[in-house]
């Protein structure tokens, strides 16, 4: 990795796009650390400095943010919005007629779905920022904070605020967009990066004030073999072996070439511990809704006790199945073995031993079943990691090595190498004649 990078320095044109990254890193940092207007800066960091303030139902998206959800700075939103858009409109092609028929027209339509992907973002930036500026001024954003968090609750102030948020996520898309087109790699997945990487020095530094240094070097040691782990299940795929018959078209031979279908072992990404997480929001806000009711109803105490606090064992084994469903639930309407096979027999591809049509679409289902299981327990135990870390070093649900933010962190990474080392070799090749 290191020599890829120093490589792609010594290029003229990668050196520029890589420093254009770094500039727009930079300027994406400084706006998630400016406060909203109408923000109590001292207040808000008082807040936070309280220990019981270090959980809550927000760690996710405080998670993409960097921090600055909790914060309430201009770019408090962070990703999250996008992500959200992006992973609806992806299930919406599969079932809307008309946005399967988009996909289907290459880039024309891809274009358009990232048109959509923008508008669906900004509504929903808009949602969010109206639900967390209403939780700041009723003083329900930070539990067990006395202090006010805004300087006024006045209508104005709410206005500027939402506004001020959603034009965040706006800058935000535009920023991931222009590392895309003028920089190196998936911008937004490098911005997503950017934010996860933010949270790594201050969670690794309460775990040696708070634990002790012993406990902090037994932690970078087991971190280092997750991340090792990690990144040896995200590059293995079983490749499955098509080879394309020869056929004539006009007075030109085309085919008879071989190749091969990848399927990653770690098929769905980081998607279903998404929905494992958002869907366990869910009891936790219906707990903190009942919170100033005197008398709450009984299943309310019941999920209090076993679903608020992550170390709870009712709470891990529900996470674990739901990571588990939402694996296979995703594979199956991301990748259609009858579309692939239907797309093979088009064009005069087989697998050698698996006749065209059904049998392939079989054999495809059939491998991508038996492969996804190792997928989707492997996303499963490193997604308890941190909740692990809980019970036994007493850390919090920022706890680095585990859960979406090593496996962004070491996927981003990864591709985002891929993509130099390509551009490398483009410029480094030199073929048989100088």
């Amino acid at each position: 990795m290191l020599t890829a990078f120093a490589n792609a320095f010594k290029t003229p044109d990668l050196r520029r796009k890589l420093l254009f990254v770094l500039m727009i890193i930079v300027i994406f940092r400084a706006g998630s650390q400016i406060p909203a207007p109408g923000v109590d800066v001292a207040n808000v960091q008082a807040c936070l400095n309280q220990a019981e303030n270090s959980q809550g139902i927000y760690n996710l998206i405080n998670l993409f943010s960097g921090g600055a959800l909790l914060q309430l700075t201009i770019f408090a939103l962070g990703i999250m919005p996008y992500i959200t858009a992006s992973i609806i409109l992806q299930l919406l092609v599969v079932v809307i007629p008309r946005l399967e028929a988009l996909k289907k027209e290459g880039q024309a339509g891809q274009t358009k779905i990232t048109q959509y992907t923008r508008y669906l973002t900004l509504g929903l930036a808009l949602l969010q920022a109206t639900g967390i500026v209403a939780l700041a001024q009723s003083g329900n954003l930070l539990q067990n904070c006395p202090e006010p968090l805004l300087f006024s609750n006045s209508l104005g102030t709410f206005v500027v605020m939402v506004v001020t948020m959603t034009a965040g996520t706006a800058v935000i898309m535009w920023l991931g967009e222009q590392i895309t087109e003028r920089g190196v790699g998936n911008g937004m997945s490098i911005l997503i990066f950017t934010q996860v990487v933010a949270t790594f020095p201050i969670a690794l530094w309460q775990v040696g004030q708070t634990q002790g240094w012993w406990t902090f070097g037994i932690v970078i040691a087991v971190g280092m073999v997750v991340v090792a782990a990690v990144i040896f299940i995200e590059q293995a795929q079983r490749r499955i072996p098509v080879q394309y018959a020869r056929r004539m078209v006009g007075r030109k031979m085309f085919g008879g070439s071989s190749t091969y279908i990848p399927l990653k072992v770690n098929q769905a990404g980081i998607i279903p511990v998404i929905f494992a997480s958002s869907l366990l929001y869910l009891p936790a806000m219906a707990v903190q809704f009942n919170q100033g009711n005197d008398d709450p109803p009984g299943y309310i105490n019941w999920i209090s006790a076993h679903f608020v606090n992550g170390d709870h064992p009712y709470y891990m084994a529900t996470y674990f199945a739901l990571i588990i469903f939402f694996t296979y639930f995703y594979v199956s309407i991301t990748f259609n073995p009858k579309e692939v096979a239907d797309n093979m027999k088009k064009y005069g591809g087989f697998i050698p031993g698996i006749r065209a049509g059904k049998p392939t679409e079989d054999y495809l289902s059939y491998v991508l079943s038996r492969i996804t299981l190792p997928g989707a327990i492997y996303l499963g135990l490193i997604s308890l990691i941190p909740l692990i870390a809980i019970v036994l070093i007493e850390a919090n649900q920022n706890f680095p090595f585990g859960g979406t933010s090593i496996l962004i962190m070491v996927g981003v990474a990864l591709d985002t190498v891929k993509q130099i080392e390509s551009q490398l070799q483009q410029r480094n090749y030199e073929g048989f004649l100088r």
